[in-house]
């Protein structure tokens, strides 16, 4: 399905902010250029940018945000998750989420890591895949897509 068709789609069930699907090319690519914009500007001017809502990394559905490695969110756009824990947060399949993304940068550097998430049009628990790379000694950040 090409992005026009599922842009449509998304606009006669009434989702203007979740226009369209968002590819894992996207995503890396969005996560990287915040990663190249964290060695420029230094680890605490990024955070700040990552969590404003509207800000150059939020970008609809496209958004990015950071974690330390205890699992506190330093900076979250679409939420007010800004300082409180989620490490043991399990997500509905029992995936222990932060936990999975810490250990990915710390044994990985970056990469994948799936779990599912309550889709923001529909509610449902939906598999999601998020892209996370590390930044400094004790942040990660990530943004992520619906697997559909």
């Amino acid at each position: 399905m090409n992005r026009l068709i599922k842009f449509s789609a998304a606009l006669l069930i009434g989702s203007a902010t979740y226009a369209f699907a968002l590819t894992a090319e996207e995503v890396q690519a969005h996560v990287e250029k915040a990663k190249a914009f964290c060695d420029e500007k230094g680890v605490s001017l990024c955070v700040e940018e990552f969590g404003k809502k509207g800000g150059m990394f939020d970008q609809g559905d496209l958004y990015i945000w950071a974690n330390d490695f205890e699992g506190v969110i330093t900076a979250h756009p679409k939420k007010p998750l800004k300082g409180k824990n989620l490490y043991k947060y399990k997500d509905k399949a029992r995936n222990q989420v932060f936990k999975n993304f810490i250990d990915k940068v710390k044994t990985e550097e970056k990469g994948w890591v799936d779990y599912v998430w309550a889709h923001p049009t529909t509610g449902k628990q939906t598999p999601k895949s998020s892209y996370v790379i590390g930044i400094g000694e004790n942040q990660l950040i990530g943004a992520g897509y619906y697997k559909q």
